[in-house]
């Protein structure tokens, strides 16, 4: 009865790490996607700031104001790098870990500050970025 109980009590270390792994490849996979989306939507963004500059109005009163051309070039850019992050990211490289923290940190501040030319749709992007933070954080492929 106790090489049953030694049995079982061994059997269970060796499936937690594969238990580990297998939520680690689906927060990376999680993270991956929504970056993508992330990723889209803000070439979009710059894409319709881009063609139309009057699709984007702030008033007079903001601080941060810039032409609405120039943040269509901002969150393109931004979009195009954080669509190849997203890659780096669902094949589980460091270097689109790293760079994922950055390019989403980055799509928050442009967000923000590009928050009233259009309020809503930039509420939507920082979450979004702060939901890929948090995702690319908490996995851990060394474990």
């Amino acid at each position: 009865m106790t090489d049953h109980m030694s049995a079982v009590n061994n059997a269970a270390p060796e499936e937690e790490p594969f238990q580990q792994q297998s939520v680690a490849a689906g927060i990376s996979i999680a993270a991956g996607c929504t970056l993508v989306v992330l990723a889209v939507v803000s070439i979009l963004q710059g894409i319709s700031a881009l063609v139309d500059d009057e699709f984007y109005v702030a008033g007079i009163d903001y601080v941060y104001e810039f032409d609405a051309t120039t943040w269509g070039w901002v969150h393109l850019v931004l979009g195009v790098l954080a669509l190849l992050c997203a890659f780096g990211v669902v094949f589980g490289t460091t270097w689109g870990r790293y760079s994922t923290l950055g390019i989403a940190s980055l799509v928050i501040l442009a967000n923000f500050l590009s928050l009233p030319y259009y309020p809503a749709w930039s509420i939507v992007i920082i979450a979004s970025s702060v939901v890929v933070i948090w995702a690319v954080t908490t996995w851990q492929p060394e474990r």
